[in-house]
């Protein structure tokens, strides 16, 4: 895209300053990602992004979420003199209509902007304990303070880690076999349906509300939170997932990622398995924040997300390698294969620690409701 289109997609917004740079910024996997640069050392930097239309279909409800979400956020920001344009992410409405924050172009396209936070760290792992319990206590800190957020979001991707709508997916893809696979891995096909009770004893619990519904990133990977150059917590980025949901959803899918000892796709399934110390990191930073919050049955559920969202990405791998490669992107004919067994390696890796894990939340969770009564 020339420097000129650019600049007439970003002059749609209301910037401060004057324009002096644009160029790409990241490898732009979902959304195409712009960094725009103004003149003056007194004006802010900014984020322009071509949203992923195919993914989110409706971009607009997508920044309304947004909207809302950051606006809460900063109100608790600003009540504990904390630094509202750091904190928390600022989305710049249109030059000529301050209510509206997507642009669209003669293709169809949507754009956004969001104000660049500068002098920020990101990390794209978690390799260590230290860095783990970070990343938890940014998610469990976005979540706390969206604890009393009581407006409606519009769910960006409906469905989403919903076990009984991803079931509805599976049988239909078992029975249409579209790549003729599923004979070949009839041992995966079992290890998905001797657990299909137990998940879907989980999502009773979430439809009938035992287990509530919160604000959830839905994204919590590591890159997606800020930290100072003191190693702070700064804020919590990328809000195109946020949705209502358990707030397993996010603690699931962190763990997932972060306290793997193998790769996603890992070939090797002798370094795949779950890291306590990790694990209980994790915890812990999420814990510090949120212990005080969850009900009971958030809390008995919370080591069980892990493997409830794990178990739906074996299931989710395994149903795009039936169907022959239909939705992940894959390097070869077997990709999809490896991440299936790598996962469910995981998987049972998790349930084999699933007791030291519940105690270890209840445990974790004990000291945090303690400090806060002493």
């Amino acid at each position: 895209m020339n420097t000129d289109t650019l600049l007439s997609l970003a002059s749609a917004f209301a910037l401060e300053g004057d324009i002096a740079e644009i160029r790409p910024l990241g490898e732009g996997f979902i959304n195409d990602t712009f960094i725009v640069r103004t003149a003056s050392a007194d004006t802010p930097d900014y984020i322009l992004q071509r949203k992923n239309s195919s993914i989110f279909a409706d971009v607009p409800a997508m920044m309304e979420n947004i909207r809302k979400v950051t606006a809460h956020i900063r109100g608790k920001v600003i009540a504990e003199g904390g630094n509202p344009m750091r904190e928390v992410m600022t989305i710049v409405p249109l030059r000529d209509n301050a209510a509206k924050y997507v642009h669209t172009d003669a293709e169809g396209g949507c754009w956004t902007v969001s104000v660049f936070i500068s002098d920020t760290i990101a990390y794209d792992r978690a390799d260590t304990p230290a860095l783990a319990r970070m990343g938890g206590l940014g998610i469990g800190r976005f979540q706390a303070q969206l604890a009393d957020f009581t407006d409606t979001l519009t769910p960006t991707i409906p469905g989403f880690h919903d076990i009984a709508f991803r079931f509805g997916q599976w049988d239909a893809s078992l029975k249409a076999d579209a790549a003729g696979r599923a004979t070949s891995v009839a041992a995966e096909i079992e290890a998905i349906e001797s657990r299909r009770a137990r998940m879907l004893e989980y999502h009773e619990l979430v439809r009938t509300g035992v287990i509530p519904a919160r604000v959830t990133h839905n994204d919590t990977k590591i890159n997606n939170i800020l930290f100072g150059k003191d190693g702070r917590v700064l804020c919590v980025i990328d809000l195109d997932t946020v949705m209502s949901a358990p707030v397993h959803n996010d603690f699931g899918d962190a763990i997932r990622t972060y306290a793997n000892t193998g790769a996603e796709d890992d070939s090797d399934l002798s370094r795949v398995g779950l890291s306590m110390p990790m694990f209980e990191a994790y915890a812990d930073g999420y814990l510090s924040c949120q212990a005080p919050i969850l009900t009971k049955p958030e809390l008995d559920y919370l080591a069980f997300s892990a493997i409830y969202i794990t178990y739906e990405q074996v299931l989710r791998f395994l149903m795009d390698y039936i169907d022959g490669d239909k939705y992940y992107k894959t390097k070869d004919a077997e990709h999809n294969l490896r991440r299936t067994r790598a996962q469910l390696r995981l998987l049972e890796s998790m349930e084999e620690n699933y007791p030291a894990m519940t105690e270890a939340i209840a445990r974790i969770a004990h000291k945090y409701r303690t400090e806060i009564t002493q």
